[in-house]
C-alpha cells in the first residue's frame, strides 16, 4: 500500500467502503419495494372488479327482485288467466289491475327500460306492456333460451345479439315464466329488458386501464370494454382473445345463484399499466441511490482534493527550491499534519533566503544608491520643462508687452496663459458651464486678434445654464472647427455665435458660423463609426467629443450638426441636465 498513490488509496477506500454497499443495499431495496407496489397494484384491481361485479349482480337483483312480485301476484295471474268476452272488459279489467301494477313495479329500477308479459291468452290485446306470443317471438334467441331452461320458473338472464331475430335483439332481458300455479291455462313469460347503457356504465370504469369481460357459463363474451364490436353480432369465445404479452388475467365468477351460475367478469390488465406505477417506485429509489452515491463521493472528493492539491502546491515549491527561488508557500493556517509540513518548508525557505540577502546585501546597496542617482537625473531634467516655467515665460512676455504700452498683445498672451494654465490644471472632467464658456472666449479673443475686423463673434449663456457641469472641453472643438476651418477660408466678415440655454431638463449648446461649410459626404463621415476607428489628425477634436460623449452620458446626449457649402454650419448639442449636479 505505500508504494499507491494516496489519490488511488483514496479511490480504493471509496470503491470498497462507499459505492459497492450502498448499490447493493439500493438493488435489494429496489426489489422489495417492486414487488410491494406490484402485490399492491393486483389487490387495488381485485377490489376494483368486487365493487364492478357487486354493481352488476344489484342490477340483476333489482330485476330479479321485480320478476319476483309479479310472479307472486295472484291478482295479476288471474287477470292474465281470464277469459274476456269482449275488448270492453278486458279494457275494464286492463285499466283496474293490471296497468297499475305493470306501473308500480316498472320505475322500481332505473336500470330497468321495459317490462313486458308475453301470452297465448287470445282474448288480451297486445298494447301496454301486454304482448301476444306469435310466431316471431316464439322464434327469437330469449324464447329459445327460457323455454330450454332447466327450471320451470327461475329467472334467466339473457343477452341476444343484433344478428339474432325476434324482438329485443341487441339486448339484456331477464326473462321469467309466470306459471305459479299448475291449474294455468295459457303461456305466460316475463320479460325485463335493461337500458343498454346500464352494463356499460358498471363495466366503463376508468380506474382500471385494461379491458374488461362479461362471460357467460359456456365462455362466451357477452359484453366487453374492449374495442371490437364482432361480440355484438356472433358468440366469440374468450379463449380466442388475443391477450398482450405479459398482461395479468384477473377472474371474478359470480355465486352460485341460477340466473347468473357459471358467469365471471374477467379483467385483462397489460403488464405496462401495472409497471406504470412500479416506474414510480423505481425512480423514487434510483433518486434515493443517487443521493447515497452522490453526497459520499461529493465528501470525498473534497477530501481528497484538498490532500491532493496542497500536497502537489509543496512539492511544487521544492521544485522551485532547487532553481534558487525561495518563495513561500501561500496557504491557510491549518493545524494538520500538511499544515505544519507547510510551515516547516516556509520556515526553512525563509531562513535560506536571508542567509543569501546577507551575502548580496552590499551589491544591492550599491546598485540602489547608482538607481538614486540616476532618479535625481530624471527629475531634474524633469524641472526644466514644469508648466510652471512655461507660465511664469508667457507672464514675463506679458509684463514686458505691458511696460512698452503694447496692452493688446499684453492681453492676447494672458488669454494664451489662461487658456495653457486650465489645460493643464484642472483636477477632474468636470466644469461649469461659465468656465467652459469663459474658456472658449479666451479662445475667441486670440482668433479675433489673428483676424482682425474679419472675426465677430458672442457668447449668450442663460442663468439657469451656468452653473450646471458638464465635461470639460467638450464643446471648444466646435467652436475651434469654426474659427479655423469655417471663418479663415471666406472672405468676408465671418461670424460666429454661441448660445447655451437650460430647456426643462436638457441642457442646449447652439453655434452657429457663416463659414465655407462642409459637403454633406464629409458631414456623414465625421459623424460616423469609422471615422471614430481611422487614426487621422483631422477632425479628431470632433472625434474625440464623440467618444466622450458616449462615455459620460451614453445615448441621452445628442449631438446635431447642419452644414451647406458657403453658407455655414450649425451645431446643436442636447445634453441630459438631471445627469449634472450645481454647486
Amino acid at each position: 500500500m505505500n508504494n499507491i498513490r494516496l489519490r488511488n488509496k483514496l479511490l480504493l477506500f471509496y470503491f470498497l467502503a462507499v459505492f459497492i454497499p450502498v448499490l447493493f443495499t439500493n438493488l435489494f431495496f429496489y426489489s422489495v419495494t417492486t414487488h410491494s407496489v406490484r402485490k399492491q397494484k393486483e389487490q387495488d384491481i381485485s377490489l376494483e372488479l368486487d365493487r364492478i361485479q357487486n354493481a352488476f349482480r344489484a342490477k340483476i337483483d333489482a330485476a330479479v327482485g321485480v320478476s319476483s312480485i309479479v310472479y307472486a301476484d295472484g291478482w295479476m295471474n288471474e287477470s292474465l288467466e281470464r277469459e274476456y268476452p269482449d275488448w270492453v272488459e278486458y279494457l275494464d279489467a286492463y285499466d283496474a289491475y293490471i296497468r297499475p301494477t305493470l306501473n308500480r313495479y316498472a320505475p322500481l329500477d332505473r336500470s330497468i327500460q321495459d317490462l313486458t308479459i308475453y301470452t297465448d291468452n287470445p282474448t288480451l290485446l297486445g298494447a301496454g306492456g301486454i304482448s301476444p306470443l306469435t310466431a316471431d317471438v316464439k322464434q327469437s334467441a330469449w324464447y329459445d333460451a327460457v323455454m330450454s331452461a332447466a327450471s320451470s320458473d327461475a329467472p334467466l338472464f339473457v343477452h341476444t345479439r343484433s344478428g339474432s331475430t325476434g324482438s329485443g335483439d341487441g339486448a339484456y332481458s331477464l326473462i321469467r315464466k309466470l306459471n305459479m300455479q299448475a291449474s294455468n291455462r295459457y303461456a305466460k313469460i316475463l320479460k325485463i329488458d335493461f337500458h343498454p347503457d346500464t352494463f356499460k356504465q358498471v363495466m366503463d370504469n376508468r380506474a382500471l386501464q385494461g379491458d374488461l369481460y362479461l362471460v357467460n357459463q359456456e365462455g362466451v363474451i357477452e359484453f366487453t370494454t374492449a374495442s371490437s364490436n364482432d361480440w355484438r353480432q356472433q358468440p366469440i369465445p374468450f379463449a380466442s382473445v388475443d391477450k398482450p404479452e405479459g398482461a395479468l388475467v384477473f377472474t371474478k365468477t359470480f355465486p352460485t345463484v341460477d340466473y347468473l351460475r357459471g358467469w365471471s367478469i374477467i379483467g385483462i390488465m397489460p403488464e405496462h399499466q401495472i409497471l406504470a406505477e412500479i416506474q414510480k417506485s423505481q425512480m423514487a429509489v434510483v433518486y434515493l441511490a443517487l443521493v447515497n452515491l452522490l453526497l459520499p463521493t461529493l465528501i470525498i472528493i473534497w477530501i481528497a482534493k484538498s490532500l491532493h492539491d496542497r500536497l502537489l502546491r509543496i512539492l511544487k515549491q521544492m521544485k522551485q527550491v532547487k532553481n534558487q527561488r525561495f518563495e513561500p508557500i501561500d496557504h491557510v493556517e491549518s493545524t494538520d499534519e500538511i499544515g505544519q509540513l507547510t510551515v516547516e518548508f516556509n520556515r526553512m525557505t525563509g531562513q535560506i533566503k536571508r542567509l543569501i540577502d546577507d551575502v548580496y546585501l552590499a551589491d544591492i546597496q550599491a546598485k540602489d544608491l547608482e538607481l538614486q542617482r540616476r532618479r535625481a537625473q530624471l527629475h531634474a531634467l524633469q524641472s526644466q520643462i514644469n508648466p510652471h516655467f512655461l507660465f511664469n515665460a508667457l507672464e514675463a512676455l506679458r509684463m514686458r508687452s505691458l511696460m512698452k504700452r503694447e496692452e493688446e498683445t499684453a492681453r492676447i498672451i494672458s488669454s494664451m496663459a489662461k487658456i495653457f494654465r486650465k489645460s493643464l490644471a484642472w483636477g477632474n472632467d468636470w466644469v461649469t458651464v461659465r468656465q467652459e464658456t469663459d474658456l472658449i472666449g479666451s479662445f475667441l479673443e486670440i482668433q479675433q486678434y489673428r483676424f482682425g475686423k474679419k472675426l465677430v463673434y458672442s457668447i449668450e449663456v442663460s442663468e439657469a445654464a451656468a452653473l450646471c457641469r458638464i465635461p470639460k472641453m467638450i464643446f471648444v472643438p466646435f467652436v475651434e472647427n469654426a474659427s479655423i476651418h469655417g471663418i479663415e477660408a471666406i472672405h468676408e466678415q465671418g461670424v460666429i455665435q454661441l448660445e447655451v440655454s437650460a430647456e426643462g431638463e436638457e441642457l442646449v449648446f447652439l453655434l452657429r458660423d457663416n463659414g465655407i461649410g462642409m459637403e454633406e459626404d464629409k458631414l456623414r463621415y465625421v459623424l460616423s463609426e469609422r471615422s471614430l476607428e481611422e487614426d487621422s489628425e483631422e477632425h479628431v477634436g470632433i472625434r474625440n467629443v464623440i467618444a466622450r460623449l458616449q462615455l459620460f452620458y451614453g445615448d441621452a446626449a445628442r449631438l446635431d450638426i447642419e452644414s451647406t457649402p458657403g453658407a455655414g454650419t450649425t451645431v446643436k448639442m442636447r445634453l441630459p441636465q438631471q445627469l449634472n449636479f450645481s454647486k
